[in-house]
């Protein structure tokens, strides 16, 4: 009896599905922000069915949500998710432009950090840590994209900074350095929820 052997073809790295949702585990303190989100697009009926599917389990079901036009191009007054309609509300003034605000009904209100969806991975990783560690400093939303903008010399628009405007987005206060760097790895299970959407 003889055997065959065939060359194996070299296989292409499969790439786990990136993190797009870390939420605080209910132990968690509440802080400024109750986790981060990275969808895909600024387009809220696509993007929100997703997130809905995955929120709605862990935090009830979502009714409404609230945020700032900014970034968001179209502003629709309801999308519609899995079995049930969510009321959209847009505030200017009231609301961080990189934040999501979302109401859970009899549960309460939730606020995640919106990571803009031209990020990269690395940074990307960095702000859903931050947001979502329980022993973070209590940054806003603007405050944690904007030091993740001056980690790199970069608006949180992606324009390059002068060195003077740099440390206005630092604020000279190491607290929010601290908040984005040297994150990017696994975080432990007892201080947030990892979701691959």
């Amino acid at each position: 009896m003889s055997a065959t052997f065939y060359p194996t073809q070299p296989r292409e790295p499969v790439a786990a599905p990136a993190v797009r949702l870390a939420l605080k585990t209910d132990g968690a303190s509440r802080g400024l922000l109750d986790g981060a989100w990275w969808p895909r697009s600024r387009d809220l009926l696509s993007e929100l069915p997703a997130l809905t599917d995955v929120l709605d389990p862990l935090w009830g079901r979502i009714t409404r949500i609230a945020v700032n036009p900014e970034h968001w191009p179209v502003m629709p007054r309801e999308i519609p998710v899995s079995g049930h309609t969510v009321k959209v509300g847009w505030f200017t003034s009231e609301i961080d432009p990189h934040k999501l605000l979302l109401l859970s009904y009899g549960t309460g209100r939730f606020d995640l950090l919106v990571i803009p969806p031209g990020t990269g991975a690395e940074s990307a990783a960095r702000l859903l840590a931050a947001a979502s560690d329980h022993n973070g400093p209590p940054l806003t939303a603007g405050a944690l994209i904007a030091a993740e903008g001056a980690r790199h010399a970069v608006s949180p628009t992606g324009q390059a900074l002068d060195p003077d405007e740099a440390w206005e987005y630092e604020g000279g206060a190491p607290a929010v350095s601290a908040a984005v760097t040297g994150q990017s790895g696994p975080p432990g299970p007892a201080s947030r929820l990892i979701i691959g959407m």
